[in-house]
């Protein structure tokens, strides 16, 4: 697991490959083995292979989904929040256990960051992303994971880029 963590970069730009369903399966099955608070699993997850789709996707907002539009593959991270008061944090979780095993497979990925922020002037990011998937207005939408086989390569961060004065022993 260590490595993972060591070598995984967000990946923007992908190759025009397709993603192949073996892998799909496995992304999809990691999003639902995702641990939640106390078990009440709020996340719902969007699998988006449409390269239509996936080209409104890149559009939800302003400044930071532009990558989506040659990403094979989003996943949509969206919770029913009346399940769980934490349902960010577990969909935040779902993402990051989504981009890990992304890593774990060879593939690339970032995270579009939607809920809380805007689309343009009349609409949130979010607001956009219920309409193009058709979404029902009580699933909140956290994020998008794009996914694809990398069109870049990323050095891994070294030991002594880490901001090792944040960690603290026992008090502050």
């Amino acid at each position: 697991m260590i490595e993972l963590l060591r070598t995984r970069r967000s990946i923007r730009k992908f190759t025009p490959d397709k993603i192949d369903s073996r892998q799909i399966g496995i992304l999809t099955e990691a999003a639902l083995r995702a641990p939640s608070s106390r078990g009440k699993n709020p996340w719902e997850f969007v699998v988006v292979d449409d390269p239509q789709i996936m080209l409104g996707l890149s559009q939800a907002k302003r400044h930071g989904s532009e990558f989506l539009r040659n990403a094979p593959l989003g996943i949509v991270i969206c919770a029913d929040s009346s399940i769980s008061d934490v349902w960010i944090e577990d969909c935040s979780i779902a993402a990051i256990i989504i981009q890990l095993t992304a890593h774990s497979l060879g593939l690339g990925s970032c995270w579009a960051q939607i809920r809380d922020r805007s689309h343009d002037a009349e609409d949130s990011a979010e607001e956009f992303v219920q309409k193009l998937l058709g979404i029902p207005a009580h699933i909140r939408v956290e994020t998008i994971v794009g996914i694809g086989h990398p069109g870049e390569e990323k050095n891994p961060l070294s030991a002594e880029a880490l901001q090792h004065a944040k960690i603290r022993s026992n008090h502050w």
